[in-house]
């Protein structure tokens, strides 16, 4: 006996129509001063029927809206129509778990943050109290925005060890009471929302466009890096990419919290804290070489805790090692910028905003 071909066909159906949803609604984000259905059928390659369509669900949905008419360039007739997002209609959360540290914020459809908090992790704190505040913190910000019920889901980051397929963390260097943790999980348990859990430095490079080979290496209570090549996030194997902290330097070196020794975080943690800056910054630096020559980035944005206190020694240093290491450095120019204090959190956002946007 064969089985009946019309739940498959209805869930392909569903599937398409939600990838073309997230085209339109990539394509009216992209157009700030607003975009005629006309236009958005040339840019997606969708028939006018299906945009009409389309077009018409999401105006019912709240998440587009009109915006005046106005012609469109190259073409005669009527003024066209306009269309815009609708950046209240949907709202999406953004949150951050730090070894010190929750940090949760909300964007709308643009990005934008409209609201945030913070709130201390005391030191090896359990993990179940933790979750607790961070569930906390979501219900009382969306109570205070007043989107209760319109937010699309919370994108969640951490420090890896992370598979962020199965949502469970492994050996967190400076969080050993979270090992094991299915902790896509117990954040959903506790809040009733979609959950996206990704590594910070992985959620750091998303946290603004940028060139298709880039770097996010960060700096803080561990250092680590999140990779962009070919224009696409780079998670490995098992999801645990960007491991950039525990790269040997010096295999006589001081013990790191991994089990290893000469760790670049354990040179630098040591470094900063013995008071010396200047040996942090060198080996971070040294590392950034090898991040560079090995998968020949043309950006790294700086960020952490540490490393944006003193942004000015870091990247003199950096760019002293490169200007060393690398055989043609005018050849090989390598961009540096200074991440955005909230980049993991708002890299965090852009995962649930994905989920509309895909």
């Amino acid at each position: 006996m064969t089985s009946d071909p019309a739940p498959h066909r209805a869930l392909n159906l569903a599937l398409l129509r939600d990838r073309n949803d997230a085209a339109v609604l990539r394509a009216v984000r992209a157009a700030e001063d607003g975009t005629s259905r006309v236009e958005l059928a040339a840019r997606t390659g969708l028939t006018a029927q299906a945009i009409s369509k389309i077009t018409a669900r999401l105006l019912a949905d709240g998440l587009l809206t009109e915006a005046g008419r106005a012609h469109v360039a190259g073409r005669s007739g009527k003024p066209r129509t306009l269309l815009r997002l609708a950046p209240r209609s949907r709202h999406a959360l953004g949150a951050e778990i730090g070894r010190h540290g929750l940090y949760l914020l909300q964007v709308d459809l643009t990005g934008t943050v409209v609201a945030q908090d913070r709130a201390p992790i005391a030191p090896d704190a359990e993990p179940g109290p933790v979750l607790d505040r961070l569930a906390a913190m979501v219900r009382e910000l969306t109570a205070r925005t007043g989107t209760d019920g319109r937010v699309l889901g919370l994108g969640l980051a951490c420090p890896g060890p992370l598979d962020t397929r199965d949502g469970v963390l492994h050996q967190v260097t400076g969080m050993p009471r979270w090992h094991g943790l299915h902790l896509r999980e117990a954040v959903q348990d506790r809040t009733g929302l979609p959950v996206l859990v990704e590594k910070n430095t992985t959620a750091g490079v998303l946290g603004r466009p940028g060139p298709d080979h880039r770097a996010f290496v960060s700096l803080g209570d561990g250092a680590g890096a999140g990779l962009v090549l070919g224009g696409r996030v780079q998670r490995g194997a098992r999801t645990n990419a960007g491991e950039f902290g525990h790269q040997c330097l010096d295999p006589a070196g001081p013990p790191c919290a991994c089990g290893a020794r000469g760790c670049l975080e354990a040179l630098c943690l040591t470094a900063l804290r013995d008071g010396r800056p200047d040996r942090a910054a060198a080996a971070l630096a040294v590392g950034v070489a090898n991040l560079v020559r090995l998968l020949d980035v043309e950006e790294v944005t700086l960020g952490g805790t540490a490393l944006l206190d003193d942004p000015e020694r870091y990247e003199a240093a950096i760019r002293t090692e490169l200007a060393t290491r690398l055989p043609d450095p005018a050849w090989q120019h390598v961009t540096l910028t200074r991440a955005d204090p909230l980049a993991v959190p708002r890299g965090a956002a852009a995962l649930a905003l994905a989920r509309l946007f895909g």
